[in-house]
């Protein structure tokens, strides 16, 4: 028990309440403290009920059973891994950036889910952080199930058809590789490879919140190095390295 604890204080902080409320609200559910039909995202019970807890339940709650407890615990997974790697590595320091990246992923899928009446949000949250990370290493060779390997650009399209197979269906994968793509492109793309205006920063009131651990300028503003190599070579400016790579399975 000392030593699962001592995992459990290891994980970062942000990844640690995620990962944490996404196992106590199912159990919640299936214990039945709460009835289930409580914790969905319905538009219908949000907007004209004023269930304003819907949307924060849906993303925590799963319906685990005989069917679906496989692709929750593969998903719980993700969520530890990609959520513990971009908390460590491209966010490292940077608490405010990494919960302003959360924050804009999950209104992004809120919308989406009261437009297509979508009840659950846990999977699509955790995708679009998985498609974030596999962006910034987007280089790096992963390896899958059955030993395959390939770039980790590709890996969120690997799950989707993963998750095909063992869930039958795609949407809320599609959904979260959208909102993650969405992120990426107005946080780097957009202002970085295509010279356009910054849309994205994050709010002051979040740094005072959760201020950031290392000295110098709060804001992210770091992109990539595969998207810095470009300008610092025009510029003769040095190289740095961006990130921490690991492979797919990788503790």
């Amino acid at each position: 028990m000392s030593d699962l604890g001592d995992w459990f204080r290891s994980i970062p902080l942000i990844t640690r309440y995620w990962f944490a409320g996404s196992i106590a609200v199912p159990l919640v559910g299936k214990l039945g403290l709460v009835s289930p039909v409580n914790l969905f995202l319905w538009p219908d019970a949000f907007i004209h009920r004023f269930q304003i807890w819907r949307p924060i339940t849906a993303t925590f709650f799963f319906p685990v059973g005989p069917g679906t407890g496989f692709l929750y615990l593969v998903n719980l997974y993700f969520l530890y891994q990609y959520s513990s790697r971009l908390e460590t590595g491209a966010f490292d320091g940077r608490p405010a950036d990494y919960m302003f990246m959360l924050l804009f992923n999950w209104i992004c899928i809120v919308i989406t889910g009261l437009a297509m009446d979508m009840q659950l949000l846990m999977i699509p949250l955790i995708m679009s952080v998985l498609y974030v990370w596999a962006q910034l290493n987007r280089d790096m060779i992963v390896s899958f199930w059955f030993g395959t390997r390939f770039k980790a650009c590709y890996l969120p399209w690997v799950i989707l058809g993963f998750n095909y197979i063992i869930g039958g269906s795609v949407i809320n994968e599609l959904i979260g590789n959208l909102v993650g793509h969405l992120y990426f492109f107005l946080m780097f793309k957009y202002p970085m490879d295509l010279g356009g205006r910054n849309f994205l920063s994050t709010p002051q009131f979040l740094y005072r919140w959760l201020p950031n651990r290392r000295g110098g300028v709060s804001g992210f503003g770091v992109p990539p190095a595969s998207m810095r190599r470009a300008a610092e070579d025009q510029q003769g400016g040095g190289r740095h390295n961006w990130g921490q790579g690991f492979r797919l399975g990788d503790q």
